[in-house]
């Protein structure tokens, strides 16, 4: 099942995680270039095709009628070839606590350009160490995305943690036709700063001691923090410090673990919001990782009447963007600069 113009796909290069897989498969559906991925997550300690990965997989030939190859959990190569893509209404369960916000992202770039609107449910893991929590999504992602013309909103109905699971969120997303880029240089003006807590099945003084940390140390109001308790299927624990700004937000997470004490989780929050705030860049790490996708599908499609492509100013970029960009190249024609600030931060401006 291979065709003349397939893309083909190293997934042992760069970072060599899972995000090569969802951003071909999401490529792939945006274009409708078939891809052909060798030596998946060659990176990892177990490689291969995981739960959350095969459900993106099977999502993605669900809203596409895609042919497909080596949608089997622990496959290290894969074929995909799409036909049209279709909006609807769609549910995807991981089946295990892993990452149902990675799915999301894996299907949503060709949804944001769908004939018609879509209602997403997905089930699994919505608060996981090694991906962005729901609140990320939902407050700093998303944000930007409506930006671009799309109109998405995401309600969480049930919190799932590690390794529990059994999370539950829905997605409403009215399409565009085009992507609008835009340019995210300066936070702006500052509109609010807090600390929340996420509490499920454990003592509520663990997120009340983390929030009096962050309190303290960022020499923050008490009405800017509080603890949530939330019923979930087993434990868990997240502490949230959300920036908010003119043009952008960015919400700073660190997750709460056996053995690890409440002062230390909030340390790890409060060192990236630090960080964060020290830098005066508007687009955090993991914000810029995410947001480099939808700016380079603006920047390729063929409209002229719009604003195309896009730049901002963000931290040195993470192996995960870099790997990133090079995955933005094999499907798209398009241009990817990246600078270097005097100040030491990095721009990244994407072009057709």
């Amino acid at each position: 099942m291979t065709s003349h113009n397939t893309i083909d796909i190293d997934g042992s290069q760069g970072e060599g995680g899972g995000q090569i897989v969802r951003s071909s498969l999401a490529l792939s559906l945006v274009t409708g270039k078939p891809v052909s991925i060798e030596n998946i997550r060659a990176g990892r300690n177990k490689p291969g095709l995981m739960r959350q990965h095969l459900t993106a997989l099977n999502a993605a030939i669900e809203i596409s009628s895609a042919t497909a190859s080596g949608n089997a959990v622990g496959v290290r190569s894969l074929q995909f070839e799409p036909d049209e893509v279709r909006a609807g209404d769609y549910h995807f369960s991981v089946g295990t606590a892993g990452s149902a916000t990675l799915v999301l992202q894996t299907v949503l770039p060709a949804l944001l350009l769908a004939k018609s609107s879509s209602r997403l449910t997905l089930e699994g893991g919505t608060h996981n160490q090694w991906a962005p929590p729901f609140d990320f999504l939902q407050r700093a992602f998303l944000p930007v995305i409506n930006r671009m013309g799309p109109r998405v909103s995401a309600s969480l109905e049930r919190h799932g943690f590690y390794p529990a699971g059994g999370g539950r969120f829905v997605v409403e997303i009215e399409p565009a036709q085009q992507l609008t880029g835009f340019d995210l240089l300066e936070r702006g003006k500052d509109v609010s700063r807090r600390v929340t807590a996420l509490i499920s099945n454990l003592p509520r003084q663990i997120g009340e001691r983390e929030v009096e940390k962050v309190l303290t140390r960022m020499n923050w109001h008490a009405t800017n923090g509080h603890v949530q308790e939330v019923a979930a299927h087993g434990p868990g624990n997240v502490v949230f410090i959300e920036i908010e700004s003119e043009h952008v937000t960015e919400v700073c997470t660190a997750f709460g673990r056996m053995g690890v004490k409440a002062e230390h989780v909030a340390r790890e929050a409060m060192r990236e919001a630090v960080n964060y705030l020290k830098s005066n860049v508007p687009v955090g790490t993991y914000l810029a990782d995410q947001i480099m996708l939808p700016l380079g599908i603006s920047a390729w499609q063929q409209n002229e009447t719009k604003q195309r492509g896009g730049s901002f100013c963000t931290l040195p970029l993470s192996r995960h963007a870099l790997t990133h960009i090079e995955i933005l190249k094999h499907f798209l024609d398009i241009s990817i600069e990246v600078v270097k600030t005097e100040e030491g931060h990095t721009v990244v401006k994407i072009s057709p």
